[in-house]
């Protein structure tokens, strides 16, 4: 259901340097954005909308899904069911439908939030790489949805043995798409070359986690290396298992990790909210939205006793996944709390509640144009002050509202003044004109 990195955008940069430069000035290739923080570039975006206002375009997808859409230039790529298969279906910013490609058959979601087409899409611009709940994994041609290559990691690999519904997101690396599969019995990260699928390495990933706790539904976060903290070009930083592991992305070695986040053994802590790169900090959200750990990069083996830089144990987010800039993180959890901390304490700059609803908040925050965009399940939005310059500046205050009335997991997409909504049925762009 998918860090900052201080700075990310050039790997990011260095991965697409190659590539044909894309029409718009902005793009969003996976779930967190394009530095993977959660924080969008660009002005001008509407700070309220309903389903008959600043609406510039709605589309009804042809079935169920819950992945945020990858854009590059022109073209958007989401999944979705189509017809009892897993599926992707590509649109152009105007809503034009350029191209669908049926993939395997679907295997649907058993939670009524959840569907068989959780996991996001990632791209390069050139290349679009999904992945589903049946196991498929596939790589695209973003042009004209030609499948380059296809595989299957539940046919080659074993069977998925979650309680619920995969959520993990692919992510890419200089030469790789990677798969973390987290579950109750066989674990491990899987690398495959991105444009032939050529298995490049396999890590087996198996921690001493009891029952459901060994189970995550969060996405790795791969990050260009810093040779101050002694790590090789790229890291893999990876939340699940009670853990946070650190691998070398180019084999998959482990490189150090971080235990304790469940000390009491609970058999039922499984993960969902994926990690955030903080500087020289990962921050992990765990125990099921009731704690957040700062754990500092570098180290090898097992650093527990010396790398935990902090732990709250009063906040954290269950789903959501923070974001981060400017030395701050924000933080929404399920019910709707919004908090700014400061990330190299953990200490609270300000905090404030959202409005009670019976809906919770499944979708990230992003950050965009000084605001904060939150949604919750129900497609109701709020538009909150961002984090301000400065140690202790800023506070909670709700700018506008929006709203589109769909059941909505998805991260918003903020691009060149557009929002994009992916609902369960629907594709918004919501504009300020």
């Amino acid at each position: 259901m998918t860090v900052a990195f201080r700075r990310v955008f050039p790997l990011i940069a260095a991965l697409s340097a190659t590539l044909a430069p894309p029409a718009r000035g902005e793009n969003w290739p996976n779930w967190r954005g394009p530095a993977l923080d959660g924080v969008a570039a660009g002005s001008g975006f509407a700070t309220e909308w309903s389903p008959e206002e600043h609406v510039a375009w709605k589309v009804t997808l042809p079935g169920l899904g819950a992945s945020t859409p990858a854009v590059w230039g022109e073209r958007m790529v989401l999944t979705c069911a189509i017809d009892g298969k897993d599926a992707a279906i590509c649109f152009d910013r105007a809503g034009k439908e350029l191209w669908r490609r049926p993939l395997g058959a679907d295997k649907p979601g058993k939670h009524a939030k959840a569907t068989g087409c959780n996991p996001s899409p990632v791209t390069d611009g050139k290349h679009v790489w999904v992945y589903f709940k049946s196991g498929e994994l596939a790589a695209l041609d973003l042009e004209d949805g030609a499948v380059v290559w296809r595989d299957n990691l539940q046919e080659r690999f074993g069977e998925d043995t979650l309680w619920w519904d995969l959520g993990t997101s692919p992510v890419l690396t200089s030469d790789a798409v990677v798969v973390a599969v987290m579950q109750t019995g066989p674990s491990y990260v899987a690398a495959f070359g991105r444009t032939d699928g050529k298995l490049l390495w396999k890590q087996d990933r198996n921690l001493d986690a009891p029952e459901e706790a060994a189970q995550s539904y969060s996405t790795p976060l791969v990050v260009k290396g810093e040779e101050t903290f002694g790590e090789p070009a790229e890291v893999l930083f990876i939340l699940g298992a009670d853990h946070v592991t650190a691998h070398d992305a180019a084999t998959g070695k482990e490189l150090w990790r971080v235990g304790g986040l469940n000390p009491a053994g609970e058999k039922y802590f499984r993960s969902i909210a994926s990690p955030v790169v903080a500087g020289d900090l990962v921050i992990a959200p765990y125990a099921r939205g009731s704690t957040l750990t700062a754990v500092k990069r570098g180290g090898k083996g097992d650093v527990t006793k010396t790398h935990v830089a902090w732990t709250r144990k009063d906040l954290g987010a269950d789903v959501p996944t923070p974001a981060f800039q400017d030395g701050k993180v924000v933080v929404c959890t399920d019910q709707g709390k919004v908090a700014c901390l400061e990330a190299a304490t953990g200490r609270t700059l300000w905090d404030g509640e959202l409005p009670k609803n019976r809906n919770a908040y499944s979708a990230s925050p992003v950050l965009v144009d000084g605001k904060i965009l939150v949604t919750r399940e129900d497609g109701e939005s709020a538009i909150l002050a961002g984090p301000a310059a400065g140690t202790d500046a800023g506070r909670f205050e709700i700018l506008g509202r929006g709203t589109v009335g769909e059941m909505t997991v998805a991260t918003p997409v903020c691009v060149d003044g557009r929002i994009f909504l992916r609902t369960h049925d629907s594709l918004w762009c919501i504009t300020s004109e």
